[in-house]
């Protein structure tokens, strides 16, 4: 069974009939080209059953999964250094989109360039924010090179290569330094060797589809601006045993100051306690929505 992410889980009951999820549609778009990290995504979460469509942005894959040009989407939400991606939590939080898979990947990140040059050579790093962040050490290591950021570090790699310019590198995947036909000036580049980041499927519905199955179930709410409303808000969760795996603060635009919490939470909302736990929540809040609840596939 599948329902409008404007439908409210919390008020289903346990005894609601669920089916299948449809496993199969036919175009899931992603951020970026092929070499970025988002397509190796598609591939895990929809292996051999969609046609991947490359978008030039964040925002274009929201845009067409909410349009119904595309199926479904997938992008990065979090990652293990860095933390929660806000671009994706925040557009999430503007969408009538839900999340209905998770997978996580291993990334490493290698500089590439036209051709083999000394590192003092190079004068402009070019990749998307999230892995310049990841690459620190390198980037401190050459305080004469300029970070340019990139839509994804494909796009990076792709505009390395399109310029043609020795100095020029970027932080990219070996996929993609294969097919733009780079040199790989230095492989593991980033901080940690153990990096991972967390990508979700997103398309325009909520699974009800409980099947036994270990699940998540994510969310954001308002909580009143005054001491103690986080905790009060959260404590129907700790009461009923509900394990809380993420919470995530991001600023209210048309509120200065203001914040609300993103959330992710151990259930589904047809079990009793997840159900009971997220009304109880729902009334301590000004306001709660339900992003979605998907199999716990985050384990790398």
């Amino acid at each position: 069974m599948w329902a409008s992410p404007d439908h409210d889980p919390t008020m289903l009951k346990p005894t609601t009939r669920a089916q299948e999820h449809d496993p199969a549609p036919t175009a899931v778009g992603y951020p970026g080209r092929d070499g970025a990290h988002s397509a190796a995504a598609c591939d895990r979460l929809f292996p051999g059953r969609v046609q991947p469509v490359p978008l030039p942005g964040f925002a274009a894959v929201v845009d067409a999964a909410a349009r119904g040009e595309v199926a479904a989407g997938v992008l990065p939400i979090e990652s293990s250094l860095a933390g929660p991606v806000a671009e994706t939590h925040d557009l999430l939080y503007e969408s009538p989109l839900a999340i209905v898979d998770e997978t996580v990947l291993r990334i490493r990140h290698h500089l590439v360039g036209v051709e083999r040059v000394e590192l003092e050579e190079i004068r402009v790093v070019r990749s998307h924010p999230v892995a310049l962040d990841q690459c620190r050490r390198l980037l401190a290591s050459m305080p004469w090179a300029t970070a340019i950021a990139a839509a994804t570090t494909a796009d990076a790699a792709a505009q390395v290569a399109e310029r043609g310019d020795p100095s020029e590198a970027a932080i990219a995947s070996a996929r993609a330094s294969e097919l733009h036909r780079l040199t790989v000036l230095a492989e593991d580049v980033g901080d940690h060797p153990e990096a991972f980041t967390r990508f979700v499927a997103i398309a325009p519905y909520i699974r009800l589809d409980a099947n036994g199955e270990e699940w998540r179930t994510a969310l954001s709410f308002v909580t009143n601006h005054q001491p103690g409303a986080l905790h009060h808000a959260i404590e129907p969760f700790a009461r009923h045993r509900i394990d809380l795996l993420q919470l995530v603060s991001r600023p209210l635009p048309e509120s200065p100051w203001r914040y609300r919490f993103d959330a992710v939470l151990a259930g589904h909302p047809l079990d009793d306690v997840v159900h009971a736990a997220l009304a109880e929540t729902r009334r301590r809040t000004l306001r709660l929505r339900v992003f979605g609840s998907y199999p716990a596939n985050g384990d790398p």
